[in-house]
């Protein structure tokens, strides 16, 4: 008895949840909704592909119940652009999860914060600094960075050493983002402080490891309350230890500049904190350097690996690359920042290895402040928008042959964005404030590695371009690499 009554109460759940979701006109969504659980009877990993399977059978606009939270999940550029130009504002906010709530500052930093005044002073305080004149001032350190793994290079037989391109990758992004923040160097030669150092390692490994995981918590905040708090523990954990190290670094800075004036992104801070107080507070700080260093490196690493995986499957296009280079540039200096944009075969690489495996698969997470309408739906305020990128950047009613890497499909498009065909940093006020820079470090160092040496496959085999089950999707497998000097740049590189 007790068997028959359990099922005529899910009957009616599951019917009566069907038919409330017809009379008020909500998006598609699959059948049946599982009470506490959901839709998550029918994710697999990785995401953006369990994902792309929904869509492709219910829609472009879809609404899932991930445990708790509706989730909006949108694959067509027509939809993303009406979330994020008509609808902008009503979904300019983030959903507070626990990495927001433990390394976004009680989801305070820019990263997380709601829209509203704090964002925008937060946004405006962001842009200052990753302003022109600021990225430009400080390109000598990203030169220097670029050189310094060059020389490293061109010193090692990596022809028969492979070289581990992901982690190279990892500390070269690093060591410039903490010499422009702070003016120090964590990996490689000329460490002075090696304990500090290896705090810094050992946390950005751990932040590196977190990056992109999901914490069920946040779906399913009952488990929190029996057992399953590792995972914020370990939030906690690093946020403290972070916070700590972010802290020492602003107290040694605000003791140099008493002694001397350092051109660093914590002294433009600290600048702006003296005529300012209120706002710029060390947390305030805090929370923008460690977005900056989060934001400039979580993204150009996979890139950077992507795309010289790509390469190496494709050598006829590395060899078209390469002569382009030594058409502008030649073979007696390196290439620099300024070369860039003289250098469109290069830039249109970028673009289809963004295209193909951008930063995320998704959009970063928006979430809806009001109802409105997506796609002649009603969406609910409160409910969560997924932009899944990597389905739109890869659909074929939008790009030819999809699949294949084609850097000559860019001919002639100015900028890495594509309408909402492909926005691999996202769109709209919540747009990625650190494009520039990523653009111009991705561009010099993938630039400088193949006008410098000869790349090779560490075996007869193709590169595996299995995609790792994360939100940031890196490579599952790291990139091992062989590479030579180039005989053509044998005399320069010898005086590196």
């Amino acid at each position: 008895m007790f068997l028959l009554y359990f099922l005529l109460f899910i009957s009616f759940y599951l019917i009566s949840w069907h038919l409330i979701h017809k009379i008020r006109n909500l998006p598609p969504t699959p059948f049946p909704t599982l009470p506490i659980l959901g839709h998550f009877h029918l994710l697999k990993k990785p995401l953006h592909l369990s994902l792309t399977a929904i869509s492709r059978r219910h829609g472009p606009v879809v609404l899932l119940q991930f445990g708790s939270r509706r989730v909006l999940v949108v694959s067509s550029p027509a939809a993303a652009e009406e979330c994020l130009t008509k609808n902008d504002i009503v979904f300019a906010n983030r959903p507070c999860l626990l990495a927001g709530k433990y390394l976004g500052y009680d989801c305070m930093n820019l990263t997380w914060a709601p829209y509203g005044d704090h964002w925008r002073k937060m946004r405006i305080a962001t842009l200052n600094i990753l302003s022109p004149h600021w990225v430009n001032s400080l390109s000598e350190i990203r030169a220097d960075e670029v050189k310094a793994l060059v020389r490293w290079l061109a010193m090692d037989d990596n022809w028969a050493q492979p070289v581990d391109t992901k982690k190279v990758f990892f500390e070269l992004t690093r060591n410039v983002m903490m010499r422009m923040i702070a003016g120090k160097r964590y990996y490689g030669e000329n460490v002075a402080e090696t304990e500090e150092a290896r705090r810094f390692q050992e946390i950005a490994t751990e932040a590196s490891r977190i990056a992109g995981a999901t914490n069920i918590g946040d779906f399913l905040p009952f488990l929190r309350k029996i057992g399953f708090k590792r995972a914020e523990k370990d939030l906690q954990a690093l946020q403290e230890k972070k916070d700590s190290l972010l802290q020492n670094l602003l107290d040694e800075q605000k003791r140099v500049a008493k002694e001397e004036n350092k051109n660093n992104l914590i002294q433009v801070l600290l600048s702006l904190q003296e005529t300012d107080p209120k706002f710029y507070k060390d947390v305030t700080i805090r929370s923008i350097i460690s977005v900056l260093l989060s934001g400039g490196t979580d993204s150009s690493t996979p890139t950077m690996e992507w795309a010289m995986s790509l390469l190496l499957n494709h050598p006829m296009v590395l060899k078209k690359a390469q002569a382009e280079i030594d058409d502008v540039v030649g073979c007696d200096r390196l290439v620099n920042e300024s070369d860039l944009p003289r250098l469109p075969y290069l830039q249109n690489i970028i673009k289809e290895t963004l295209r193909l495996f951008p930063g995320g698969p998704f959009s970063v997470m928006h979430e809806s402040s009001a109802g409105c309408r997506v796609g002649g739906y009603w969406v609910p305020g409160g409910t969560m928008l997924l932009i899944n990128l990597y389905s739109i950047q890869r659909d074929p009613r939008y790009w030819s042959e999809p699949d294949k890497f084609k850097p000559e499909r860019f001919e002639g498009m100015e900028g890495f964005r594509d309408g909402h065909r492909m926005f691999p940093f996202g769109s709209g006020r919540r747009r990625c404030a650190g494009e520039n820079l990523a653009l111009r470090m991705t561009g010099l160092t993938l630039g400088s590695l193949i006008q410098c040496f000869e790349w090779g496959r560490n075996s007869e085999e193709p590169v595996d371009m299995t995609e790792a089950a994360s939100l940031s999707m890196p490579k599952a497998h790291s990139l091992m690499a062989k590479c030579k000097p180039r005989e053509s740049m044998r005399t320069f590189l010898s005086q590196v």
